[in-house]
């Protein structure tokens, strides 16, 4: 069965750093990209970064210099690098796997940025 788990999720101060994880398992073909959304309350899901499969990335503009995606060799694994975060950042983090059959949704994992 396919799985695509988050993790690294949760509370920290302005100016803070987290690390968000993202693992697809079980048997998986096609996957060409994977990325970052994130839906803030009352906002709509946006897009944060994507890394394609060969090796091309994205950022909306309010992260970069600040976040940094990557993944593994396997392509199945990606991973945010969240520095420098601010309150604005605060919202539900999805992990999107994007392949040739169908894209995958994580279940989402809070990043809350207050003091």
């Amino acid at each position: 069965q396919v799985q695509v788990v988050e993790s690294g999720g949760g509370l920290v101060q302005p100016g803070g750093s987290l690390r968000l994880s993202c693992a697809a398992s079980g048997s998986i073909f096609g996957i060409y990209a994977m990325g970052w959304y994130r839906q803030a309350p009352e906002k709509q899901r946006e897009l944060v970064a994507r890394l394609s499969s060969g090796g091309s990335t994205n950022y909306v503009d309010s992260v970069k210099g600040r976040f940094t995606i990557s993944g593994d060799n396997t392509k199945n694994t990606v991973y945010l690098q969240m520095n420098n975060l601010k309150p604005e950042d605060t919202a539900v983090y999805y992990c999107h796997v994007s392949r040739y059959n169908g894209d995958l949704w994580g279940q989402g994992t809070q990043v809350t940025v207050s003091s």
